[in-house]
């Protein structure tokens, strides 16, 4: 198997600040699909039971409540999602930090809003601590197009891959007729 493979077994899902106030500040892409694919995101480490984290920056201000959907797809992610105060880059706040490494996985999916602040910033720090990193690029938006292709562009050159929620579905999936397969083309599929 190639050494990037990410498999349900070596891999982790950190999906950052999918808060109603900050994805409403975004304009790179749709917003409900951005939403959408997050949510897909979600539905694909519960069926591949892959651990997940979610992470919120000052939901009692303007940035808002993490998505509710997230809670109804991963209630035990949702109510142990690290709250940070504001610290930009999530990797600086203790609490994700442990639990990124509570995880014990190398491979990391990330997604998150917006792409240019929320996850550049810890994905750059991933890669440097010698994490492998898919970023989802259709799970993520920033306030501007050019913002979010900077931002991806600038994670790819340290050394990030830049993905699509479907790769990520496929490339776990490995075979459609397997058991895994069978619950990952339904998300696939889902809309």
């Amino acid at each position: 198997m190639h050494k990037d493979v990410f498999t349900p077994d070596n891999s982790a899902m950190l999906l950052i600040d999918h808060q109603i106030g900050t994805m409403a500040w975004t304009h790179s892409h749709d917003i409900n699909l951005v939403k959408q694919n997050a949510l897909k995101l979600a539905r694909i480490a519960k069926a591949a039971n892959i651990p997940t984290i979610l992470t919120s920056s000052m939901e009692d201000q303007i940035q808002g409540p993490l998505l509710p959907e997230l809670e109804t797809i991963l209630p035990e992610a949702f109510e142990a999602r690290v709250k940070r105060p504001g610290i930009v880059n999530a990797m600086h706040h203790d609490g994700f930090n442990q639990a990124v490494k509570a995880t014990g996985r190398k491979k990391l999916f990330v997604a998150g809003v917006t792409t240019e602040i929320c996850v550049t910033f810890p994905v750059l720090q991933m890669l440097d601590e010698g994490y492998e990193v898919q970023v989802s690029a259709d799970a993520s938006a920033s306030y501007t197009k050019y913002g979010d292709d900077i931002a991806l562009r600038r994670m790819e050159t340290a050394g990030a891959i830049i993905t699509t929620v479907d790769q990520i579905i496929s490339e776990l999936a490995v075979d459609w007729t397997s058991p895994l397969g069978q619950k990952l083309v339904g998300i696939l599929n889902y809309h």
